[in-house]
C-alpha cells in the first residue's frame, strides 16, 4: 500500500527537482527524490516533474528509470489514440482551416471588381488551404500541447515511439509522409487498426505515435 509522507504541503507548486505524484487518482506532492524513494513508487505510478505538460508513468521518466532502475515498458494499446479520435479530430481541424481560408477569400471575391480577379482568388485557395493545414500541424504537434485544436478536443496528442514530445523536423516528417497515406486512396490511413501501436503509414515511417492523455 501507497504511503503518503506526513509535512508536505500538497498545495504548494512543485519546485525544481521535485514531482506531483499521483495517489488515489489525485496529484499529491510535491515531493523530492528522497521522497520517493521512501514512498517505494513502482514503474506504473503516475507523476509531474517540473517543466513537464502532463503525467507520466515513472518508467516513462528517464531520471527516475536510471534512478530506480526501471525498465521501459512498451504503452498498452488503450493508450494509443483511437481510429475515431484521429477522424473526428481531422474534420475539426479541417473546419479551422477552411474558415481561416474561406472567410477572408469570400471578403475578397466580393470587394474584386475584376473577374479574373476573382478567379485567381479562388484558384489561390487550392495552393494555401492545404499547405496551411501543413504548416498549421507541424507547428501545432510541435509545441508544447503536441496536439493540434482538433487534436486537443478530443484529447490525444501526437508524440514519438517511446511517448516524447516530437520536434519541429520530426512534426515536418510526419505530415510530410502523409502523401503516402492519403495517395493510394487513404489506405495508409487503414494501418492503425492493425499495428500495435495504431499507426498510420506516415506514423510508420516518421517514427510517430497518437497517445490519449492519461490524466485530466
Amino acid at each position: 500500500m501507497m504511503m503518503e509522507p506526513s509535512g508536505f504541503d500538497i498545495s504548494a507548486p512543485p519546485q525544481s527537482g521535485q514531482f506531483m505524484l499521483v495517489v488515489a487518482g489525485k496529484p499529491k506532492g510535491p515531493y523530492s527524490l528522497a521522497d520517493l524513494k521512501t514512498i517505494g513508487i513502482k514503474p506504473g505510478d503516475f507523476l509531474k516533474a517540473t517543466g513537464m505538460d502532463d503525467y507520466k508513468e515513472a518508467h516513462e521518466i528517464a531520471e527516475l528509470r536510471q534512478l530506480f532502475g526501471f525498465k521501459q515498458q512498451a504503452l498498452p494499446m488503450q493508450y494509443f489514440g483511437s481510429f475515431d479520435q484521429r477522424m473526428l479530430a481531422s474534420v475539426i481541424d479541417w473546419f479551422i482551416i477552411f474558415a481561416a481560408f474561406l472567410l477572408p477569400a469570400f471578403a475578397a471575391v466580393y470587394l474584386a471588381e475584376d473577374k479574373q480577379l476573382r478567379l485567381l482568388i479562388a484558384l489561390s485557395l487550392l495552393v494555401l488551404v492545404p499547405l496551411g493545414k501543413f504548416v498549421y500541424h507541424i507547428v501545432m504537434e510541435s509545441s508544447d500541447k503536441q496536439a493540434t485544436y482538433g487534436k486537443q478536443l478530443q484529447k490525444i496528442r501526437v508524440t514519438d515511439v517511446d511517448g516524447q514530445r516530437i520536434d519541429i523536423s520530426k512534426a515536418f516528417s510526419r505530415n510530410f509522409c502523409k502523401l503516402l497515406s492519403t495517395l493510394p486512396l487513404f489506405t495508409g490511413y487503414l494501418t492503425a487498426f492493425f499495428t500495435p501501436k495504431r499507426q498510420c503509414v506516415h506514423d510508420i515511417i516518421a517514427g510517430t505515435a497518437v497517445i490519449k492523455d492519461r490524466i485530466d
